[in-house]
């Protein structure tokens, strides 16, 4: 258990982390008094949902672009700079409330450009860990994230709904605001070291169609992803419908939705302290699998249960659930992505994480306007389990074994000609003498060597049988620019991607001739 803290021993990390921790309390209390407010002036269970589709689809808009611009510029000015923004749309909230001047429709826009600038924090956030704490406590790290959102989640709801219940939304909207300027100067105060020369940033449209393809051509990637969305659709029903749950089915005020949140939010802290535990006792497709019948379970409690104090020890393994599986699997993606793109995969990652709870918000209050809570709770419920049957056709596969550091293995090109940085596109040809009783093995294992080629810059690749020689096979992938071939040789193959080029040349009978193409245009 120390280990777990040994990040917050780091002065930069604690003061950024504790600065985080108090803008998602923020952002904790600012959903509930939008929701709450939404539910004292408009009376439609999809409008009450929708505040968490105007929160989350931003980032589904933005995360690739916010995952590029973290990877490409200065992370600790961009992030002073959306804080800074987001202190002007706080402060323009506030005044609006008090004054008694935020129709629903106003409130959801303005909900939507939080959600924007929110969009914009977490990349660069999720990128500059690694600038503050040494490689080996980024699983800490990592975890101390979870700890920081799931306490917020415990806190900020029960602290929104005593002081709707006092003062009203806007003090609410008011404190929210007052934790962006307060992030905004921790970073400001945040002095980086600097950093080591690694060549020219990307361009901005090239990083952002690289990280997709990174991500396309990335079949461990894509899983993960799929697993998200899975247990993400369903699980929104009960985000979405809580606060209808609280003040129909139990006939609670604000105060008591803001404690059925908090209950949420402590059994998440809980399960982020047990996951260790869980972790050593159980695979992650075995975690998976409990918390998504758990989290079932407590939705269809949730509307069969008529006394809160029920309802409340239902949410605490709700909480539980909901890390286990997020935690998870965000540490699978955190481990397996490698350094050059990891800001835009878990940007990716939050565009899906974002999309399914918009979604599904958005589906979940349609339905339980059209046919009641009752319903939409045992729908969600039974698409959760369907979700979790699927564990045995789609699992997470187990990547701890693969070396993700990056590994400078090729030669460097000496050309006659001089290209240009941004010169292209560049055709790549490599030929191979292959025995006859090797054919097929090599065939075989180039496959794997084709997902390398296009994860880290190829366009288009091919393998092809010299017709002049049978004994020689030629491998051809299409690079959009010198400069991103040239990634491919400084930085962007892992030792992964070695151990599979070094597979394929093992069964080949010498070294490959590389020649390369350079357009003529």
């Amino acid at each position: 258990m120390p280990e777990a803290w040994a990040p917050l021993r780091v002065a930069a990390f604690r003061s950024l982390w504790l600065a985080l921790l108090a803008s998602n309390i923020g952002t904790w209390m600012q959903t509930v008094g939008a929701q709450w407010l939404l539910v004292e002036q408009s009376g439609t269970d999809t409008l009450v949902a929708v505040v968490q589709t105007a929160s989350t689809l931003p980032i589904v808009l933005l995360a690739l672009p916010s995952g590029a611009l973290a990877d490409t510029f200065d992370r600790r000015r961009l992030l002073i700079a959306v804080q800074v923004f987001l202190s002007a749309v706080g402060v323009l909230l506030t005044v609006l409330t008090l004054a008694g001047r935020m129709p629903p429709t106003l409130l959801l826009t303005l909900t939507f450009v939080l959600g924007a600038g929110q969009a914009l924090t977490a990349p660069a956030w999720q990128a500059v860990i690694p600038e503050l704490v040494p490689r080996s406590q980024l699983a800490s790290a990592s975890a101390l994230g979870a700890i920081s959102m799931n306490l917020a989640r415990a806190v900020g709801p029960a602290v929104a709904g005593l002081l709707i219940a006092q003062s009203g939304a806007g003090v609410v909207f008011g404190l929210n605001t007052v934790t962006f300027a307060i992030f905004a100067l921790v970073l400001w105060r945040w002095r980086p070291a600097a950093a080591g020369s690694t060549g020219a940033p990307e361009r901005f449209a090239a990083a952002v169609r690289s990280g997709g393809r990174y991500v396309r051509h990335s079949p461990v990637v894509r899983r993960i992803l799929l697993r998200a969305a899975l247990f993400l659709v369903p699980g929104s029903a009960l985000w979405a419908l809580l606060p209808l749950v609280a003040s129909r089915g139990l006939g609670l005020g604000s105060g008591g939705y803001g404690v059925l949140l908090g209950a949420v939010g402590a059994g998440a802290v809980i399960g982020a302290l047990l996951l260790p535990w869980m972790r050593s006792r159980w695979s992650l497709n075995r975690l998976l699998l409990i918390a998504s019948v758990t989290f079932a379970a407590v939705l269809a409690v949730l509307v069969l249960g008529r006394s809160p104090a029920v309802v409340v020890l239902a949410l605490l393994p709700a909480g539980v659930a909901w890390v286990m599986v997020l935690s998870s699997v965000n540490a699978a993606m955190q481990l397996f992505l490698p350094g050059w793109v990891r800001g835009r995969g878990l940007a990716i990652y939050q565009m899906v994480f974002a999309g399914a709870q918009a979604a599904g918000a958005l589906a979940w209050g349609a339905l339980s306007d059209l046919w009641g809570l009752m319903p939409a709770h045992v729908a969600a419920a039974g698409l959760m389990l369907a979700g979790a049957l699927t564990l045995r056709r789609w699992p997470i596969r187990d990547t701890s074994g693969l070396d993700r550091e990056p590994a400078v293995y090729w030669p460097e090109p000496h050309l006659e000609l001089d290209p240009e940085e941004h010169d292209g596109p560049v055709v790549v040809l490599a030929g191979y003498p292959v025995s006859a009783g090797n054919e097929a093995a090599f065939v075989a294992a180039m496959e794997d060597v084709r997902r390398t080629r296009l994860r880290t810059g190829a366009v288009r690749w091919g393998l092809f049988r010299d017709g002049e020689d049978p004994g020689r096979f030629v491998e051809a992938y299409v690079v959009p620019s010198w400069d991103e071939h040239l990634r491919q040789h400084t930085g962007r193959l892992t030792g992964a991607d070695q151990a599979i080029e070094q597979r394929a040349l093992a069964l080949a009978d010498g070294p490959p001739e590389v020649r390369h193409l350079l357009s003529a245009r």
